[in-house]
C-alpha cells in the first residue's frame, strides 16, 4: 500500500468548549451552581458578585396561596434508605409487625430527628469514664474499648487488638473483659456488646423485677429469629407460654435499643433548594424561579470598559477571560430558561396532582415533555435530575412526577404513581387483624377500573417498602 489523499463529505456533531460548559451547568444541582460561580467569580476577574437587591412583593391570591418572595427559605431532607431487614429493624419499628407506616410523611419519604448537635458516642463515653473512680490501668484499657466501638455501638474487634492498643501496658484478656462489662453498663446501657443477644441481655437487666422478664430473657438468647414470624402462636408453644405473655416479652424486648449507640452517630442532612416555586394565582397554577437561588454574577463593567480602549495585541489574555465570562452568562441564562419550561410542562400536566394529591398523577414520560418544548429527551434528564420544585404539596423532585402508565377498562391509561397511592391507602384502611392479600388489591384495583396483575401490585408495594399481607398481621 502506498500512502494517498481522500477527500470526503460528511456530517458530525462537534461539542464546542462553550456546548460543553452549557451540558455540565445543565446537570448541576442548584448547591453544585453555586459552588461552580463562587470557583468562577474567584478564577476570572472579568466577573464580579451583582449586588443589586431584589425587591420582589408577594402576591396572594383568592385562595390565599402566597407567591414565594426572595425570603423563601430552602427546605431539608434526610432520607434514610435501610430496609427493616434484620432482627435489629424490626425491634426498630415503632409498632412491632406493623405495616401501615405511620412515621411516612406525605411525600413517601421518612421523617428523622436531626442529631447534628448530638455529641459523638466517644465522646460521651469517654465524658462518662472520666467522671469514674477507675484506676488508671483499667481507665486506658476500657478507653481502647470505647475507641473501637462502631457507630452502632458494638464492639467487633478481638480482644487481641484491644491488648495491642493499651502497649506498652501488658495486659490479660480476663482485664478486657472485665473493663468491656464495666463499660455495657454506661449510658447508653449495652454498649460494647459482642452481638445483639448480649446486647439486648445487658439491657434487659434494668427490668429484671417485671413478671415479663424471664421470658423475655429466653426469647433473646434463643428466639430472636422467631420475632420475624408472623405467627405468634408458634413461639408461644415453643417456650410453653401462652400468647399473652409472649405479648408482654416482645413489648419489654422492644424498650431496648438494638442499636445502643445509633442515636450519637451524625446524620448527614441532604439539603434541598427548589429551582422553582409552584404557586395558584387567579385560579390558575403557576411557576416562578426561586429568586434566593437565582445567579448573581455579572462582568465587571470597570474591566470590560478598560479592555475596549486597548489595542488589538493588548490584553490578550484578559479578552479571553471576558468572552469566558459571557458565555457563563450566557450558559446560565439558557439554564434558567430550561428549567423554567420544563417546569411548567410538568405543572400544566399534572395540574390534578397539586389539586388532588398523588392519587390523581397522569403517566408522563420524558418523550412527551421534549416534543413540547422542542428539546431533545436527553436534556430534559439532565433537567429533571437533582432539580426540585416547591408546591404546596412539599418539595418533590423534578423525576417524581414521571412515571410509566396501566391500562384502565375504559382504554384509558393510569400513572404508576397514582396506583401505588391507591395501594397504600387501601392498605390503611384495611382491617388489623385482617390485611388485604397482593391478589385481594389487585382485584379491588380492578373493581376500580384499574387492571393490574398481583405480580404488579406485590413489585409496588415493595417500592413502598410495605410488608406482605403475612408479615401485617398484628
Amino acid at each position: 500500500m502506498k500512502p494517498a489523499l481522500q477527500l470526503r463529505v460528511g456530517q458530525s456533531l462537534t461539542l464546542t468548549p462553550q456546548l460543553k460548559q452549557a451540558i455540565r451547568l445543565l446537570t448541576l444541582s442548584t448547591l453544585e451552581l453555586q459552588s461552580e460561580l463562587m470557583q468562577a467569580v474567584e478564577d476570572n476577574p472579568m466577573l464580579e458578585w451583582d449586588e443589586t437587591p431584589d425587591v420582589a412583593v408577594p402576591e396572594t391570591d383568592s385562595t390565599g396561596t402566597t407567591e414565594p418572595s426572595e425570603g423563601a427559605q430552602a427546605e431539608a431532607a434526610e432520607r434514610d434508605e435501610r430496609e427493616p431487614d434484620s432482627v435489629e429493624d424490626l425491634l426498630d419499628i415503632p409498632d412491632f409487625g406493623s405495616s401501615k407506616g405511620e412515621t411516612d410523611n406525605e411525600d413517601g419519604g421518612e421523617t428523622h430527628e436531626r442529631v447534628s448537635d448530638a455529641p459523638l458516642l466517644i465522646d460521651h463515653l469517654l465524658w462518662q469514664l472520666h467522671l469514674s473512680q477507675l484506676s488508671q490501668r483499667d481507665r486506658a484499657i476500657a478507653t481502647a474499648i470505647v475507641e473501637a466501638l462502631d457507630d452502632d455501638g458494638y464492639l467487633r474487634e478481638p480482644d487481641d487488638v484491644i491488648i495491642d492498643a493499651v502497649r506498652p501496658v501488658e495486659i490479660e484478656a480476663d482485664e478486657v473483659e472485665a473493663a468491656r462489662h464495666y463499660v455495657q453498663q454506661l449510658d447508653p446501657i449495652g454498649v460494647a456488646s459482642r452481638d445483639l443477644r448480649e446486647c439486648l441481655t445487658v439491657q434487659l437487666a434494668q427490668w429484671k423485677d417485671d413478671d415479663a422478664h424471664p421470658l423475655a430473657l429466653r426469647i433473646a438468647e434463643k428466639h430472636l429469629e422467631a420475632l420475624s414470624r408472623p405467627d405468634r402462636s408458634k413461639l408461644a408453644r415453643e417456650l410453653g407460654a401462652s400468647e399473652a405473655e409472649v405479648d408482654a416479652a416482645v413489648s419489654l424486648l422492644r424498650r431496648c435499643s438494638p442499636r445502643p449507640g445509633a442515636r450519637f452517630s451524625p446524620v448527614a442532612a441532604e439539603h434541598v433548594i427548589p429551582d422553582v416555586f409552584v404557586f395558584k394565582r387567579a385560579g390558575r397554577w403557576d411557576v416562578g424561579l426561586n429568586p434566593s437561588v437565582a445567579p448573581k454574577i455579572r462582568v465587571n463593567d470597570h474591566y470590560a470598559n478598560l479592555l475596549r480602549k486597548c489595542g488589538r495585541d493588548e490584553g490578550t489574555a484578559l479578552k479571553g477571560q471576558l468572552q469566558e465570562a459571557r458565555w457563563l452568562l450566557k450558559s446560565l441564562e439558557q439554564r434558567e430558561q430550561t428549567v423554567l419550561k420544563v417546569a411548567r410542562v410538568i405543572v400544566e400536566r399534572q395540574e390534578a396532582f397539586f389539586e388532588r394529591g398523588a392519587e390523581a398523577m397522569k403517566p408522563m414520560v420524558l418523550r412527551e415533555v421534549a416534543d413540547e418544548i422542542g428539546m431533545h429527551e436527553s436534556t430534559v434528564s439532565r433537567v429533571t435530575t437533582r432539580k426540585y420544585l416547591h408546591s404546596p404539596r412539599g418539595t418533590l423532585e423534578f423525576k417524581y412526577f414521571f412515571s410509566s402508565h396501566v391500562a384502565t377498562k375504559d382504554g384509558g391509561e393510569a400513572s404508576s404513581t397514582a396506583i401505588q397511592a391507591m395501594i397504600k391507602k387501601l392498605i390503611d384502611e384495611e382491617p388489623a387483624q385482617k390485611p388485604l392479600s397482593d391478589s385481594a388489591l389487585a382485584e379491588e384495583l380492578k373493581r376500580r377500573g384499574i387492571l393490574v396483575a398481583r405480580r404488579t401490585v406485590a413489585k409496588y408495594r415493595e417500592a413502598m417498602r410495605i410488608p406482605s399481607s403475612n408479615e401485617r398481621v398484628r
